[in-house]
């Protein structure tokens, strides 16, 4: 299938351990999705809440559409809605009560014609952990560089 990754929540990976990963629909207006089209938009600092048997993504930065008309949403981070199967939503409320996990998008793509997002189950990481996987990419890089030169 093909698969055209609009952007990235590259901040996810350095915060968070991830435990799971879930990939939901998305509620869009139209000129949100001619913006997605053209790349623009941002995952950065955006988090999912579940409110009333749904879960809804807060912060998430679509600009707005330059040519749509005076009816369409003037917020470009209002909270949208996510398409998830009850059961689904079920399982990911009860993961995220418990203490330290929370929900957080990782990915926002196009899957054929449909934007789909990626949500992550995850656990916030301490700063040495933080440390500590800065130091494990340092070591792999460096072997990576040595085993470059030895050929």
């Amino acid at each position: 299938m093909e698969e055209k990754v609009i952007c990235t929540n590259r901040v996810a990976n350095h915060e968070y351990f991830i435990l799971d990963r879930i990939e939901a629909g998305i509620v869009l207006e139209g000129g949100e999705v001619k913006s997605l089209r053209q790349g623009n938009a941002n995952l950065k600092d955006s988090f999912c809440v579940l409110y009333g048997g749904q879960i809804f993504i807060k912060n998430m930065h679509i600009a707005l559409y330059d040519k749509s008309g005076a009816f369409n949403t003037k917020n470009s981070r209002r909270d949208r809605k996510l398409l998830l199967h009850k059961d689904e939503i079920i399982k990911l409320g009860a993961k995220i009560t418990q203490k330290g996990l929370t929900l957080v998008p990782l990915k926002l793509y196009f899957k054929q014609a449909l934007i789909k997002v990626e949500l992550g189950v995850c656990q916030g990481k301490h700063t040495f952990d933080k440390k500590r996987s800065i130091m494990e990419k340092d070591i792999a890089r460096e072997k990576e560089r040595e085993i470059k030169n030895y050929r």
